[in-house]
């Protein structure tokens, strides 16, 4: 059967592409080529041609739009989700035009295609006193306990994505003075972050306890399961919801973990820039989410402040046009005088 130029394109797309020239990380890679999957998907039930012989010139921008309302209207998917498929495919065709010049023509029109608004997120995390909490309830006692100790609190003290706690090795914890931990996050960059004494003591207790400080173990998984391999982030998501359903605390993600860490930072007043690295965001916009937030949360408490104390009294006449007002009329011809 003849190779196709698509098949041939997202061959060297996937295999060469982004693991040889954009070094991007497995999970990036693994969520192209579902998008991939899902078009080949809708190609084969909306327009009856089967992936071997689907050609790049039949993906039109018409094509696309199609199947990014099939994904919201037939899939359920949010609308970041689309925007998320939508991005997988302009990577896709921005390396197409560039290895074949003959589709520029189409790559520009389908790179024009533009994510869909959302509404602003909120932002979900959990006060001080809730993170202590959570932190309290690991069984001290036991060997899991102090594991999932350890594990929590490495979790929220370096602020890291539930993969890049998956990928820390026993080697990229230092304990000595400053303790601190090195994080590798997407495209594979690696930062390091400062945690708190307390957490340092804890990990070490830790990886004393389970001989994890000889030379020969620096290279292992920090924490693993019951048959020696690291925990998955299933299996971290898996810990962190146990402790937390227990106590009460409903939906509470690794990642809402690493908000609350973050709107912790931002409500010390330490400076977005620091945050932005700490947190490994490449855009400063991503981590100004933050500020919003806590300038919004200080304005609501304001407000309940005011209402709740009433010092500002309330104005119960009829309102009226301003320029009914002859004294307000008065002062503001006053001011060119």
């Amino acid at each position: 059967m003849k190779t196709t130029d698509f098949a041939s394109l997202v061959n060297k797309f996937l295999m060469e592409y982004l693991t040889s020239t954009r070094n991007v990380s497995g999970n990036t890679i693994l969520s192209y080529r579902d998008t991939i999957i899902l078009l080949l998907t809708f190609i084969s039930e909306k327009h009856a041609i089967r992936p071997e012989q689907l050609e790049i010139g039949q993906l039109s921008p018409e094509v696309v739009r199609e199947f990014l309302e099939w994904l919201e209207q037939n899939r359920k998917c949010s609308i970041s989700t689309r925007n998320q498929r939508l991005a997988a495919i302009h990577s896709f065709f921005r390396y197409a035009g560039g290895v074949q010049p003959e589709y520029l023509f189409q790559t520009q029109q389908i790179l024009s295609i533009p994510v869909k608004k959302t509404s602003q997120r909120v932002v979900k995390y959990l006060d001080t006193s809730q993170v202590k909490e959570l932190l309290a309830e690991p069984d001290n006692t036991t060997r899991k306990g102090r594991r999932d100790l350890a594990l929590l609190c490495l979790m929220y003290d370096s602020g890291c994505r539930v993969q890049e706690l998956a990928d820390v090795k026993v080697r990229d914890v230092r304990m000595t003075t400053p303790p601190q931990i090195t994080l590798t996050g997407k495209g594979k960059k690696t930062r390091t972050v400062p945690i708190m004494v307390e957490t340092a003591g804890i990990v070490k207790n830790y990886i004393n306890e389970n001989g994890l400080s000889a030379q020969r173990k620096l290279d292992t998984p920090l924490f693993f399961n019951c048959k020696g391999d690291k925990l998955t982030r299933q299996g971290i998501t898996y810990i962190l919801q146990k402790y937390s359903t227990d106590i009460g605390f409903e939906n509470v993600t690794p990642h809402v973990v690493r908000h609350s860490k973050a709107m912790h930072l931002t409500e010390a007043d330490i400076n977005p820039v620091y945050i932005r690295d700490f947190l490994g965001h490449t855009d400063l916009k991503v981590t100004q989410i933050y500020s919003k937030t806590s300038v919004e949360m200080k304005r609501k408490a304001l407000e309940k402040l005011t209402l709740n104390n009433s010092l500002i009294p309330k104005d119960d006449t009829e309102s009226k046009d301003w320029k009914d007002d002859k004294n307000l009329i008065d002062w503001l011809n006053s001011l060119g005088h």
